[in-house]
């Protein structure tokens, strides 16, 4: 998916992507061989629902995107849709910022092309 690799291209620090249904399950990756790319997706997908019921919860409205910062990196997750989701593993100089500007733009597009293929080709 070469929306994938373009953001990984804009955004300094991203090391590897994956795009999954919202229940986990791999739709396509950007990533380094020594990640499993399938782990990569439940655990966003495990985040993201977190996050999301933690959002209903506490009243705090539509959940845009989740960043967990441990001390080897990031785990960013954000909705793709209504149906699947965005998984950016990040080093240590993860431009956070730039990411989520350059993310909303990519994930528009993949959920255009995860919803209606043929229109999002031709755009």
């Amino acid at each position: 998916m070469s929306e994938l690799r373009l953001l990984k291209d804009q955004v300094v620090g991203i090391t590897d992507l994956a795009v999954a249904t919202s229940d986990g399950l791999l739709i396509a990756a950007d990533h380094d061989e020594s990640v499993d790319t399938d782990r990569l997706a439940a655990a966003a997908a495990a985040a993201l629902g977190l996050a999301r019921g933690s959002g209903d919860a506490l009243g705090r409205g539509l959940l845009l995107q989740t960043v967990s910062r441990f001390s080897g990196g990031y785990l960013v997750v954000q909705p793709v849709g209504d149906l699947a989701l965005m998984g950016v593993l990040g080093d240590a100089g993860l431009d956070v910022v730039r990411l989520y500007v350059e993310s909303q733009i990519v994930a528009d597009r993949i959920s255009r092309l995860l919803t209606s293929p043929d229109q999002a080709i031709a755009s």
